[in-house]
């Protein structure tokens, strides 16, 4: 639920015409009387700007954009990062893969066990990349969600988190060439004071003592309680540069004496996760007042709403809502741009990280919406307006006053019916303009130029996933330029990767984690999905190399895989050990599907009770195969026709069942998870066909270029 937040009033800026609010909880701005006449004094630029931007994390957030054939992965990636073109966003935030669910999925850490070190796992090093070669100027930030199970023996706050920071950042550095501006303790899981002065000294004794630390990252009331800690703690006020959380903007904001500590501490307030889950025009001008109301009502500085790139499988949660752009098909190159990004665009195309807030020109409008006022030290400044809660026109007569050019204004526009137009220019008369408001509206004024609104005509129709589909990895000869991830799937939990085949004949795809995460959501089996949740009658097929004590499955209708606090799916799967027990499990998501379980958010979806369905695993069929044996290959397939499901190992049909409770879904892999092991089986020749369509060569798939040359 929405709070009301409480305003206060900067002594700094009381001898101008209006009163900006800052930082509290409760209250309106003081409506002024008469014309709205606004002073924009440059004497009144004191807070740094550290810019907006996006999260790409939580999960595999953009993992088939990977896959897109160029020039369309190209073109979605200028349509975040590239300056003046799209949202041209100033700041990135990306997750640390830890090989565990970190909301919508998983991505391959790069040290799965203590020792183990490899720079070449995964997409997030590419899209740390591609952001900094579109925009240098770009700020680089980090944090864990998940981690191996190796740190602190499952501990995460422990020394061995601060090494893997530090062995992160040292890839980053020396293979990528990049370097990170902050990095985080850790996403939305409490404090913990001698972790965060560990790290800052460990930073600072291998070569990151430019690299910022912000703490704590959390999102429920009592989230910067720990400031007034730092008060009475110098070693710990020292180590925490930045103080951090989530939500301020839309959620629950800064007290007023949480602002007032920090100021007194000289740290800058940043929102390292906001968010916004809504659709059209209205999640635009929504994201407009996020990132006004954040510096307005919080004193934040810096805001980052998750997240860029909705590149995953819409069966999977917040695939549609919040992203500003969709890249659901890859195979097709086909993606959609949300209405949502041009109001990035209303920031990002007119301001930089580094630029000053002028709290003169920072306010909460009388007749509804926000302003904010930035500028540069060249005197160019930008105004971004928002009037979502006006009900008429207002007019506003603004004034300068100090070094701020009084070349034109442009004028960028968004509407219910348009959005980012260039209207007129606005011309000033000694050093004075006067416009007036629509409501509903976004309005950006700058003097600064050279925007657009940036678009590609040549973005291909959609497509249904191809079937039959068969891949047997060998197309990797080199899995490192792919980042060790084949095309097309989706890790939900795990790390599935392309690896050298245990008969040492091509590649295969192995589930590598061997011990179970330490996850930030809760873990089920390790399993990665593939293809469209709407196919009903198919076969999935695939060779199987079990290890001693593995356990493997193919998965097949799988329609959900959980939504609120829960990774479990709904559909069927394949089962069978390493000494040819086999078995058909339906699985129907959560055993307690009321059980309140997660963050605020995750707890409010429970308890919408959308789901009132039976939970739990129901086994259909089992049997035992004789002639099965470790460390050989054997081919599983599952076959669903109508309400009847047939087993096969090594082409002899072995179980059959009858089940109407999944009438279609997705495919998978699955590796099973037994107390403190996980199974790490091979998977190859991997096939989906429609049932009488076998696949037995290679679907034909775009042009998709590596990750890394």
């Amino acid at each position: 639920m929405q709070r009301k937040l409480r305003l206060f009033i900067s002594t700094a800026i009381l001898s101008v015409s209006i009163y900006p609010a800052i930082a509290g909880n409760g209250g309106k701005s003081k409506p002024q009387s008469g014309k709205q006449a606004i002073v924009i004094d440059t004497r009144t630029a004191t807070n740094r700007f550290d810019g907006i931007g996006v999260v790409n994390g939580g999960g595999a957030t953009s993992v088939l954009l990977k896959d897109y054939p160029e020039p369309q992965r190209s073109h979605i990636l200028d349509m975040v990062y590239k300056p003046k073109w799209g949202a041209s966003v100033s700041a990135l935030l990306v997750e640390i893969p830890g090989d565990g669910n970190s909301t919508q999925g998983s991505m391959p850490s790069h040290s799965h066990y203590r020792g183990d070190c490899d720079f070449s796992r995964g997409y997030t090093w590419w899209i740390l990349q591609e952001a900094k070669r579109r925009n240098p100027h770009i700020t680089l930030d980090a944090t864990a969600w998940s981690a191996p199970h190796w740190i602190g023996n499952g501990n995460f706050w422990s020394q061995d988190a601060a090494d893997y920071y530090v062995s992160w950042l040292q890839g980053l550095r020396q293979v990528y060439g990049l370097e990170l501006d902050a990095i985080g303790c850790r996403n939305e899981r409490g404090d913990n004071y001698p972790f965060v002065k560990a790290l800052r000294r460990t930073l600072n004794d291998n070569g990151f003592s430019n690299v910022k630390v912000h703490a704590f990252d959390n999102w429920y009331d009592g989230k910067l309680n720990f400031v007034k800690d730092m008060m009475k703690d110098s070693a710990l006020a020292n180590s925490i540069d930045i103080i951090s959380g989530h939500t301020f903007g839309m959620g629950i904001p800064v007290k007023p004496e949480e602002l007032a500590m920090a100021k007194q501490l000289g740290k800058p307030i940043w929102n390292t996760e906001d968010h916004v889950y809504l659709k059209g025009f209205d999640c635009l001008i929504t994201i407009v007042r996020c990132f006004n109301r954040n510096y307005l009502d919080n004193g934040v500085t810096k805001v980052v709403n998750w997240y860029d790139i909705g590149g995953l499988y819409p069966m999977e949660p917040y695939s549609a809502d919040p992203p500003m752009l969709l890249a659901y098909e890859p195979w097709s190159g086909n993606y959609h741009v949300r209405r949502s990004l041009w109001g990035y665009a209303h920031y990002g195309q007119f301001t930089e990280a580094g630029w000053k807030y002028v709290d003169s020109g920072c306010r909460h409008l009388d007749g509804g919406g926000t302003m904010v006022t930035l500028m540069n030290d060249k005197g160019d400044y930008s105004v971004i307006i928002e009037t979502k809660d006006a009900k008429e026109p207002q007019q506003l007569s603004m004034k300068l006053h100090g070094k701020l050019s009084h070349n034109a204004l442009c004028q960028w526009v968004s509407d219910s019916l348009s959005q980012f137009v260039r209207k007129d220019d606005i011309k000033l008369s000694g050093g004075k303009f006067t416009v007036t408001l629509q409501p509903r509206t976004v309005y950006t004024f700058s003097t600064t130029r050279g925007q657009q609104k940036g678009e590609f005509a040549d973005i291909p129709k959609p497509k249904p996933f191809p079937m039959p589909y068969f891949d047997n990895f060998d197309e990797h000869a080199d899995p490192a330029k792919w980042g060790c991830l084949p095309h097309y799937f989706a890790d939900i939990i795990g790390a599935f990767e392309i690896v050298p085949s245990p008969d040492g004949n091509g590649h295969s795809l192995r589930q590598v984690v061997g011990s179970p995460a330490n996850s930030w959501a809760p873990d089920w089996n390790y399993y990665t999905i593939i293809g469209d949740s709407a196919w009903r009658d198919y076969e999935v097929s695939a060779d199987v190399w079990l290890n001693p004590g593995d356990k493997a499955a193919l998965m097949g209708r799988l329609f959900d895989v959980g939504f609120g606090w829960g990774v479990i799916p709904k559909g069927y799967y394949l089962e069978m050990d390493d000494q040819g027990n086999c078995a058909i499990v339906e699985t129907c998501g959560k055993v307690d599907k009321d059980k309140l379980e997660g963050d605020a958010e995750q707890q409010a979806l429970i308890k919408s009770g959308r789901d009132k369905g039976r939970g739990g695993e129901q086994e259909l069929d089992c049997c035992h195969v004789s002639g099965i044996t470790p460390c050989k290959w054997h081919k599983l397939a599952i076959r669903f026709e109508g309400k009847k499901i047939t087993a096969f190992v090594d082409g002899m049909p072995v179980l059959t069942a009858e089940d109407t409770y999944a009438e279609h879904g997705m495919a998978g892999l699955m590796a099973v998870k037994d107390a403190d092991k996980v199974s790490t089986p091979y998977f190859d020749n991997v096939s989906i066909s429609r049932i009488g369509n076998n696949a037995t060569s290679p679907t034909a798939t775009p042009d998709i270029k590596p990750l890394y040359r």
